[in-house]
């Protein structure tokens, strides 16, 4: 194979394939690959513009029988710290994210063996009775899968009365690396990858909007991390032609601090900055046909981040006024809505709100600004 050869089919827009892509990795030198991302992002995104988010990451409970090794968030049922949100507290949170300028709840939690499709349903119905203009990018596929086979039902069946509950789209959450190998080490409990993928072409095919994630750096190899992005494009390619399908990929480094992957297994994020833009770089160039590339700001902080902007990124992402799963593994990294938006202009852009489908919004006239204080 020759990179060159590579690079420039990469600037048509050419599905690369996985040892394509692989050889890329191993071959083509940073600068290359910055390049070649950065044209590929003047074109599909020309505005120049890099668009950032306020929300809020509640979760519906923190009870979980997926057993994930790299999550230090879940409780077992039954465990004394175990919770349910209930209503009020959802109430206190939303109106918090009106007042600092959201519009948005990133609503996820476990897989509770109790909390089946009726559970999510209602409490949608009663969130958009309550906040009409809240917007619920809610669950994930993995969610998706297990609610299904609680109630013997499709995902399909699952995802309409969602939809018609309130849910406005659906997160690539639960994603990690698709190959059934690395999850069957890291996320036995949570659906295959075939599966994942199957709830996304469910979606796709009743115009719910979703995103895709990587998680990578940890015992994957770099083949699977390809044969990865190879499936998300297949997926992708299969949607109708009206529907968003996967409007964004957001891929980020493994966090260690304290999970069982790192105590008993040893397995540490050895991602270094490079490496991370290289991927940032990877992903615009395996994956033409989604628009939008997110620097995870949270994993791998401002600096690397604001690098991705000239790697082939578009978007920072959430300032997030709230998030309990990542951070719990060790990410530190904190932004205000005035922080994020001069980080975005020190990097030689233009920052732009959004919201979830990247529909740009006016940043509100009395914007309260956030206290970070954790």
């Amino acid at each position: 194979m020759n990179t060159a050869d590579l690079l420039q089919r990469a600037l048509h827009f050419d599905f690369l394939s996985l040892e394509e892509g692989v050889h890329l990795y191993h071959h083509a030198d940073t600068a290359s690959l910055m390049f070649v991302a950065n044209e590929l992002r003047k074109i599909q995104v020309p505005s120049g513009k890099v668009t950032w988010q306020i929300d809020r990451n509640v979760n519906t409970t923190n009870v979980c029988i997926a057993n994930c090794k790299f999550c230090n968030f879940f409780r077992r049922p039954g465990h004394d710290e175990s919770y349910i949100t209930d209503i009020e507290t959802y109430k206190v949170k939303i109106e918090e994210t009106f007042r600092l300028g959201g519009d948005q709840l990133l609503l996820q939690g476990g897989h509770h063996p109790d909390l089946g499709l009726a559970f999510y349903a209602d409490l949608f119905k009663k969130l958009k009775e309550l906040y009409p203009d809240l917007k619920l990018h809610a669950l994930g596929p993995p969610e998706i899968a297990h609610v299904a086979k609680l109630e013997g039902i499709t995902h399909t069946e699952v995802l309409k009365t969602l939809k018609e509950a309130g849910m406005d789209s659906l997160p690539g959450a639960g994603a990690e690396i698709l190959n059934d190998r690395v999850r069957r080490l890291i996320s036995k409990g949570k659906c295959g990858g075939q599966e994942w993928l199957d709830v996304m072409r469910a979606c796709h095919q009743l115009d719910i909007t979703t995103s895709a994630t990587m998680m990578f750096g940890h015992v994957e190899t770099i083949e699977e991390r390809f044969e990865h992005l190879v499936w998300i494009r297949q997926v992708q390619s299969e949607k109708p032609a009206d529907a968003n399908g996967f409007l964004a990929f957001i891929p980020w480094p493994f966090q260690d601090d304290g999970t069982l992957l790192k105590r008993l297994r040893g397995i540490s994020n050895n991602v270094t900055a490079d490496e991370y833009i290289r991927m940032i770089a990877l992903s615009r160039i395996m994956l033409p046909n989604i628009k939008n590339i997110q620097a995870s700001w949270l994993t791998v902080g401002k600096t690397t981040a604001q690098l991705c902007l000239h790697a082939g990124a578009n978007d920072f992402g959430s300032i997030m006024i709230e998030e309990n799963v990542v951070s719990a593994a060790g990410a530190p990294h904190r932004f205000t809505a005035k922080g994020i938006q001069q980080s975005i202009k020190d990097a030689g852009f233009e920052p732009q709100l959004r919201g979830q489908k990247y529909n740009y919004r006016e940043l509100p006239e009395h914007l309260e600004e956030q206290v970070i204080t954790y």
